[in-house]
């Protein structure tokens, strides 16, 4: 039996099936099967599944029981194969590939669905447009075509199995769900915010604080209203821009320290009060849905409940089952330590390379020992942070460590002429991405300000020097954070081959964390899993380096109390 087979549903809810050669071409008939779960059982000798998109087809076998070992998503490596070819937003979906490959018109992608609370019913249901096996394989050959086109045809195929490897995890974790006691969170939230009034209105400590404020400006004031706030402030002779902490901490009023309390718990109750615990929380599990490759730079994102910003506080309620565990997993250091293997720089891979603290090494070497300014500098080789005491460390980096400096700089050039910049395995920073606020964040570049965005226009080379500056600093951000995401994902795939005999199940994942939750008895195992997963992705998608990856791993029952 071949150990390759693709696999497309039929309207009739059965699937049609057939083995795969060397070519990606069909090695023998199409077969239809009435059940889908069956024609992925009946054949324990198939090493990898082909299919349109993991998300149509896994969850329906998962309720069953069945798992399979790979798979390749079409759809997921068209948008890979689309980003390297500078046509990023072009439609992703295989009936879109299938029509450019055959000159024809090019349907647009459906528009994607909001994940729905209190039911995963919409989990198992198909988006896109069904093509029949044969059309689904000329894609298919096609994009191995691509692929082999590609600038490191090798360095793609691993990608883009990684990114179909990311797709099964994403559906295993959002039908496991985070262990979580409703319980503890009501307790928690009433700790936090008192009772609540009848009709939905504000618990009691917020409207508590609501008072306060008022009271120190001496008029009403909506504190949940930006505008109100500034005016209040202006009110009292003080002029502010905004109601971000850092700009109202530095006020001398005393409305700010009730103000920050006040958005502090506002922002718990909206985001993850009793509404959410009522929506999102159910059979005892938390159950976001997890989209592999949700972003450009290839993070991972949620389809609804917040689940990759939820505050410390609200960790509490995350709690293992009796008997059980949660591992817990922080990459210690990622971003710098991929910079290191992406640029090949002797002195930064020395440094990843040891034992000890990244950024107390480098400062050893580069700041006569202030590990805070050490830390400064890197990320803000990392983030272009370069103005001010930002560019006199990035000077002191730049001597020690040329390469690594050198490699992020090219990137930003890259990014402020329009030219595609791409991670180590591939992955592309369209050369026309839209840099708007929410793109810089979602890169990780802090305060990107309201000029990079230029009211919110899709960026264009010499549309503005403005944006020009602003995508360079998403590029050099780009090819360290979106390299950091392809190894998390081979990550992920090394960690789930070795999970997969074990009761342990991935419950969470967020750009460097993982969290397993397992029998107490296994989480030794699990926390050295984890460590060999870490080690064997570094070298998988970096080569051999002396880079390191580690992991502070803690093995908790509650999730509050890993860090």
């Amino acid at each position: 039996m071949a150990d390759r087979w693709a696999l497309a549903p039929a309207e009739d809810g059965g699937v049609d099936v057939a083995p795969l050669g060397p070519d990606g071409l069909p090695a023998g008939p199409v077969l239809r099967e009435a059940d889908p779960a069956e024609a992925v059982r009946s054949r324990p000798g198939v090493t990898r599944w082909v299919w349109r998109s993991t998300a149509e087809v896994y969850p329906r076998l998962l309720t069953t029981g069945v798992r399979v070992e790979r798979a390749y998503d079409i759809e997921a490596a068209e948008t890979l194969l689309l980003g390297h070819e500078g046509r990023y937003g072009e439609p992703r979906s295989a009936a879109a590939a299938l029509a450019r490959l055959r000159g024809g018109p090019v349907p647009p992608d459906p528009p994607q669905r909001p994940a729905e609370p209190g039911a995963q019913s919409s989990l198992f249901e198909p988006q896109g447009v069904r093509l029949p096996l044969p059309d689904l394989l000329a894609v298919y050959a096609e994009q191995q075509r691509r692929t082999g086109a590609t600038a490191h045809p090798d360095r793609m195929r691993l990608l883009t199995a990684a990114e179909s490897a990311g797709t099964l995890v994403a559906a295993e974790m959002n039908r496991a769900g985070l262990p979580w006691r409703a319980d503890v969170h009501r307790a928690v939230l009433h700790d936090l915010l008192g009772e609540r009034y009848a009709g939905g209105g504000e618990p009691r400590r917020l409207a508590e604080l609501a008072d306060e404020v008022s009271a120190a400006f001496g008029h009403r004031v909506r504190p949940d209203l930006p505008a109100d706030v500034v005016k209040a402030f202006s009110r009292a002779g003080i002029k502010i821009t905004s109601t971000r902490r850092w700009e109202i901490e530095s006020v001398d009023h005393p409305a700010v320290k009730p103000l920050i309390e006040y958005k502090k718990l506002y922002r718990i109750w909206v985001a993850h009060g009793w509404s959410w615990l009522q929506d999102w929380v159910r059979d005892g599990r938390f159950r976001p849905e997890f989209l592999a490759g949700g972003t450009v730079s290839g993070r991972w994102v949620t389809n609804g409940g917040g689940a990759l910003q939820i505050p410390k506080v609200i960790r509490r309620a995350a709690v293992a089952d009796p008997g059980w565990r949660l591992v817990v997993a922080d990459a210690d250091q990622m971003e710098p330590r991929v910079l290191a293997a992406i640029s090949r720089d002797p002195g930064l891979m020395e440094v990843a390379g040891r034992e000890s603290d990244l950024y107390q090494s480098v400062s050893d070497r580069a700041f006569s020992g202030d590990r805070a300014q050490a830390k400064l500098a890197v990320l803000g080789a990392v983030y272009g942070q370069t103005s001010g005491d930002g560019l006199k460390n990035l000077a002191a980096l730049r001597r020690r460590f040329p390469r690594a400096v050198a490699y992020v700089d090219e990137a930003a050039r890259a990014g402020e002429e329009g030219r595609l910049v791409r991670t180590w395995l591939g992955r592309t920073c369209p050369p026309a991405a839209r840099t708007t606020d929410d793109a810089a964040e979602e890169a990780g570049i802090p305060d990107a300000g309201e000029d990079a965005t230029d009211g919110g226009r899709p960026w264009v080379p010499g549309h503005s020097s403005a944006d020009a500056r602003a995508r360079g600093r998403f590029a050099r951000n780009f090819v360290v954070q979106g390299s950091a995401a392809d190894w998390a994902l081979l990550l992920l795939a090394a960690l789930r081959r070795t999970l997969s005999g074990m009761a342990a199940e991935l419950v969470f994942f967020q750009h460097d964390e993982v969290i397993v939750h397992c029998p107490e008895e296994e989480a030794e195992t699990v926390a050295a899993a984890i460590r060999e997963a870490a080690d064997l992705a570094g070298r998988l998608t970096f080569g051999e380096t002396p880079v390191r990856f580690p992991f502070t791993t803690a093995v908790v029952e509650c999730y509050a109390d890993a860090k």
